[in-house]
């Protein structure tokens, strides 16, 4: 790669798409090919001790391929979109510096989005009265009652969140209480006038969506043989602390089980169908992807999936 001055923007590669369609083992082979270091774009593998339910990269898949923002932070340490924007950035910069190629990767479509669309998150001052209120009601009342009020409030950022992921909707419902301001406002004005990068991304998709359903319940039944109830459990025990992991797919299933309402298998199958449906949520995120190049798994026609990807980070690399 050619060393980039400091009034040049950084080149960034992203390779998105749902669970299970194998963007570790892809961003691997071609972290080796370009000189490259990844950046995990994950928002549950920033925790340490989190890895079965994660899906957590491990040092043998990594072979020796450098990945940042991975067992960065306690599970009871909070970390927004804006943490990761700045956090990415920073690893963005250093990587350019040391003339290699940034490979962000990951699932969480908002934290990709965001940071190639150069969101600039202005601090906000939050209330804790505020937010332990909330916290109460979610309790008392049910969480589906904030989300309700949220979709009243913010119909539009409302619509980009699940209503199951509390501490997304609990921020937006606190912004609104202590500035007036809705998040889908805050969102947009964050825009900056251009992307602070020359990127590409890169999102991984099934022609036919069986077989990612099939990829994903065998990765399921692969975590309960690697130990997953033990990691669960312990999430299940410190749940007031550590309140993102417990609201996650992969470790939530298995509560009713810990509380004896539920059986194994039934929290199985929960989970198999849980992580479908956020599989689906995250297609329908990357579709939204600006300029995104799609890459289907299940292409076995032509080229390999590694060698089509490279011929577009090639072409990418050399305008």
């Amino acid at each position: 790669m050619v060393a980039l001055s400091e009034n040049v923007k950084p080149c960034v590669v992203a390779i998105g798409g749902p669970t299970a369609t194998g963007k570790t083992a892809l961003s691997v082979a071609l972290a080796h090919r370009f000189h490259a270091e990844v950046i995990s774009a994950d928002s549950m593998q920033i925790y340490r001790g989190l890895d079965i339910g994660t899906a957590k990269v491990t040092a043998e898949e990594c072979c020796g391929i450098p990945h940042h923002l991975v067992d960065i932070l306690d599970p009871a340490s909070p970390f927004s979109v804006a943490d990761f924007v700045a956090a990415a950035d920073r690893c963005i910069r250093n990587i350019t510096a040391a003339d290699r190629l940034p490979l962000v990767v990951g699932g969480t479509g908002l934290y990709i989005t965001s940071l190639l669309n150069g969101l600039d998150f202005a601090p906000e001052k939050g209330s804790q009265d505020v937010r332990a209120e909330l916290e109460r009601r979610a309790q008392t009342q049910g969480r589906e009652s904030l989300y309700q009020e949220l979709q009243q409030i913010d119909p539009e950022y409302a619509a980009m969140v699940h209503p199951n992921n509390l501490p997304r909707v609990i921020r937006a419902l606190e912004l609104y209480q202590t500035t007036g301001r809705r998040m889908s406002e805050q969102r947009k004005e964050a825009r900056k006038a251009e992307p602070p990068y020359r990127s590409l991304c890169l999102c991984l998709g099934y022609h036919d969506r069986t077989l990612l359903y099939r990829r994903i319940d065998e990765r399921v039944d692969r975590m309960l043989q690697m130990g997953i109830l033990e990691e669960a459990y312990r999430v299940y025990e410190n749940r007031d602390q550590y309140r993102t992991a417990a609201q996650a797919i992969g470790y939530k299933e298995f509560f009713p089980y810990f509380e004896g309402v539920m059986s194994l298998e039934d929290c199985l199958a929960k989970l198999k169908q849980a992580s479908r449906n956020y599989a689906k949520r995250q297609l329908t995120w990357f579709r939204h992807q600006q300029d995104a190049v799609w890459l289907y798994v299940d292409e076995l026609d032509g080229p390999s999936l590694e060698q089509r990807a490279a011929t577009q980070i090639s072409a990418f690399l050399q305008h």
